[in-house]
Formats: C-alpha cells, sequence, structure tokens
C-alpha cells in the first residue's frame, strides 16, 4: 500500500459520510471539526462522535483543507480506526487467563504512528498482555499504526484512557509496580527487577514523561549509553527494555 493509498483509506471526508460511518457503527479514532464553524449538522456529528467515546478536535479550516484528498470535507474529517479498543481490565484479564504476572506497556503521548506501531510490534512479540494510551496528544489504531507494527496491532489488547496518571494509580492499586524510561533514571537496565507485576511507561518523543506520569512511577529505568548520541529512539529503547523483562521473565 502506498502512502496515498494509506490516507485515502485513513479519511472519511464530509458530512453525510462521516455520520453514516458513525450510524454504521464503524471504528473511528479520531474526528476533526472546522473550529469556530456553527452549524447544526457538525454539532450534531461532535455530540454522536462524544456519546461513543471517539475524541472531537476543533481544527481550523486550513488543517484540514491540508489533511483533505477529496478537497471537499464540508468542515468535517473522521480518522477511521483500526478497530475498538478494549478495556484496561481486559488486558489484566488476559494475563490472569494466561496465569502471567501482568506485563503492560503504558505509552504517554506517543504521536508518531510509525514509534507507536514500532512499539507494538515489540509490545507483542515479547507477550506483553496488553498496551494503554492516551485520549489526545497521542496517535491511535489506524491504517498507518498497523502497518508500522506489521499487523501486530490487529492482535494486541489496545486501551484508549482520558487520564494515563489516573490509571498509573489503579495499576498500583492493583498490585502492578511501575516502572518509567528516561535517560537520566537512577535504576540502571541490567540490575533492575522486572520479574513481579508491571507496567512500563515510555515517554513521548520529544519530551519522554510528563511531570505526573513521572511522579507515579516506582522506578525511572535508564538505559546504558557508550556511544555519543546521548539516547535512543522511543520504539527502539522500549523494544530493549521490553526483551530485558522477557530475559528475565524467561529464566
Amino acid at each position: 500500500m502506498d502512502r496515498d493509498n494509506e490516507v485515502r483509506n485513513e479519511l472519511i471526508e464530509g458530512r453525510n459520510a462521516v455520520i453514516e460511518a458513525l450510524r454504521a457503527g464503524r471504528a473511528i479514532d479520531k474526528i476533526f471539526i472546522a473550529r469556530g464553524d456553527v452549524d447544526s449538522t457538525l454539532g450534531f456529528i461532535a455530540s454522536k462522535a462524544r456519546a461513543k467515546g471517539i475524541v472531537v478536535v476543533e481544527a481550523d479550516r486550513k488543517k484540514l483543507d491540508f489533511m483533505s484528498v477529496t478537497k471537499a470535507h464540508q468542515g468535517v474529517i473522521a480518522l477511521a480506526g483500526l478497530r475498538e479498543y478494549c478495556s484496561v481490565d481486559d488486558i489484566l484479564a488476559i494475563a490472569e487467563e494466561r496465569g502471567e504476572a501482568p506485563f503492560v506497556i503504558v505509552c504517554d503521548e506517543i504521536s508518531d504512528p510509525h514509534n507507536l506501531g514500532a512499539i507494538i510490534r515489540s509490545a507483542e512479540c515479547v507477550g506483553a498482555h496488553g498496551l494503554i494510551i492516551p485520549k489526545r496528544r497521542s496517535a491511535g489504531l489506524t491504517a498507518i499504526v498497523d502497518k508500522a507494527s506489521a499487523g501486530a496491532a490487529e492482535h494486541a489488547a489496545i486501551a484508549r484512557v482520558a487520564n494515563i496518571p489516573a490509571v498509573l494509580n489503579e495499576l498500583k492499586e492493583k498490585g502492578l509496580w511501575i516502572y518509567g524510561t528516561a535517560a537520566e533514571g537512577s535504576s540502571d537496565l541490567w540490575h533492575t527487577d522486572f520479574k513481579g507485576p508491571l507496567a512500563l511507561v515510555i515517554g513521548s518523543e520529544g519530551d519522554g514523561m510528563g511531570r505526573l506520569v513521572r511522579e507515579r512511577c516506582d522506578f525511572i529505568v535508564s538505559l546504558p549509553m557508550k556511544g555519543k548520541v546521548s539516547s535512543l529512539n522511543a520504539s527502539a529503547a522500549a523494544a530493549v527494555t521490553m526483551y530485558e523483562v522477557l530475559r528475565q521473565r524467561s529464566l
């Protein structure tokens, strides 16, 4: 699939097309609506989308014009989703069914769909029980993410939540240890115990973990760096850390 077809398959443009997609129950990741456009039809779309838990974003018409393939978006563009999301409890239930200590990946605002896809692929390969992503300021389950994950996104359990810090608190209450990743972490990767129930937090590509997310972590893990570059790409760091978890759990 080339880039133009990827974009075309991801976008649902125009008022009637978006309304019918909502009525049909199609998986939709996000809906962009023209900012400042007071219109009953657009208001209906926004209301129906929010009732279904779909993220609605107000955007400048210039952004919609830039996104549009058809150039006839009528003030609304929906980003198609790959499939529906699961719940955090569903992820924990997978661990219980397997008789394993929970191993959950939490992505804190990973906005690049290729990075998110790569993280999902690694998570599926190491046997993580699922991933948690935020509703806003994050890539979602789209065709581009699926392609970047080499199809792993179709198999992985992925929950989408409104508040990552609050979910981390819930996971802690359920007995999971929270491990964050950062270059200046005080816990060295090779000397950190990952054998218990855990959630591994991967920070955003540019800013790393947010302050509130960092405060919820029980451990901040750093990767050894021997070269002149001080950090790895988010998906590469995630893969290295996930495989250390798998190594320890395989002993």
